[in-house]
Order: structure tokens, then sequence, then C-alpha cells
């Protein structure tokens, strides 16, 4: 039993740690496209601008609730889902 719990808490916090890390990499990613997007659409005003960072900051608010679910799914969710799998495999075949 002790060796189950131990396999949890390692798992839980090896996601936790790729959670953030992917988090903060698709926001980056998605931001920097954001601002690409606004340099394109606007020539005369490329370069850091207060209606460019509010332009990247409206877009964001949306794309981080869909992130937030899809990074859960993926990160979270999945590879528990495939140990759990494996394990029943393993075990009863």
């Amino acid at each position: 039993m002790m060796a189950l719990i131990r396999l949890v808490a390692i798992i839980i916090a090896i996601e936790a740690l790729f959670y953030v890390l992917l988090s903060i990499y698709i926001r980056s990613l998605r931001r920097e496209a954001l601002e690409k997007e606004w340099d394109h659409r606007h020539p005369e005003k490329s370069g850091a601008s207060p209606e460019r960072r509010e332009f990247v900051r409206r877009s964001m608010v949306g794309f981080e609730k869909t992130l937030r679910a899809r990074l859960i799914g993926w990160v979270m969710v999945l590879p528990v889902v495939a140990i759990v799998t494996i394990i029943f495999f393993v075990n009863y075949y």
C-alpha cells in the first residue's frame, strides 16, 4: 500500500510540473503569435504600445480558459488512465 501511495505522489508531482511548464510555454507561443498578428494588422503601430498590450490581454482571456481545460485533460488525466490500463492488463491477463 505504501508503494502505491508513493507512486501516486510521484505521478502527481511530475504531472503538476509538466502542467506548469506546458502552460507557460503554450501561453508564450500564443502571446507571440498575437503580437505578430497585431504587427501585421497595424504596421504603423508595431512595437510595444498600450493598444497592442490590450489586444493581447483581451485575446488571451478566452484562450487561457480553453488551455486550462485541454492541459488538464492531456497532462493530468490521460497518463493516469494509461497507467491504470497498463496495470489492469498486466495483472489480470
